[in-house]
């Protein structure tokens, strides 16, 4: 597969049209391998600026990984661009189904390292409790 070259656009400027795209999470031991795949896809689909793809597919692997290792399924990835008029950023979310109940020999030391790389790549980020589970997001400027 060719990557096609990323063109670069002020982190203001108004993405072309509304994008949106959405997927399931494979419950196979590659899915995040097969879900960055898929992810660079959309994101040079969408003539994403080279710096913003790379951070935004670091991003979705440590989300990726986050519901797979900790959360029930389903669990879906979306990749949008959101704004309101005057700024606009990539958004990358993963939703799941709530938390899976954690293994008694877990180490919490082995684990939450993924946020701080989360919010060192994002202007903001966070997370919001629904009823079907629990969806974490992360926004990225396009640089």
């Amino acid at each position: 597969m060719s990557q096609a070259t990323c063109r670069a656009a002020p982190s203001d400027a108004r993405p072309p049209e509304a994008r949106d795209h959405s997927f399931p999470l494979p419950r196979i031991p590659q899915a995040v391998s097969v879900v960055r795949r898929r992810a660079r896809a959309v994101l040079t689909d969408w003539n994403v600026p080279r710096s913003t793809a790379e951070d935004a597919l670091l991003v979705v692997s440590e989300l990726v990984t986050n519901a797979i290792d900790h959360a029930l399924a389903p669990a879906f990835l979306r990749l949008a661009w959101i704004g309101d008029g005057a700024e606009y950023f990539l958004r990358v979310e993963v939703t799941d189904a709530g938390p899976a109940p954690r293994a008694p020999h877990a180490d919490p030391e082995e684990h939450g390292r993924g946020t701080l790389i989360v919010a060192a790549l994002s202007a903001r980020h966070g997370s919001r409790a629904h009823l079907g589970g629990i969806t974490r997001w992360a926004d990225l400027r396009a640089r």
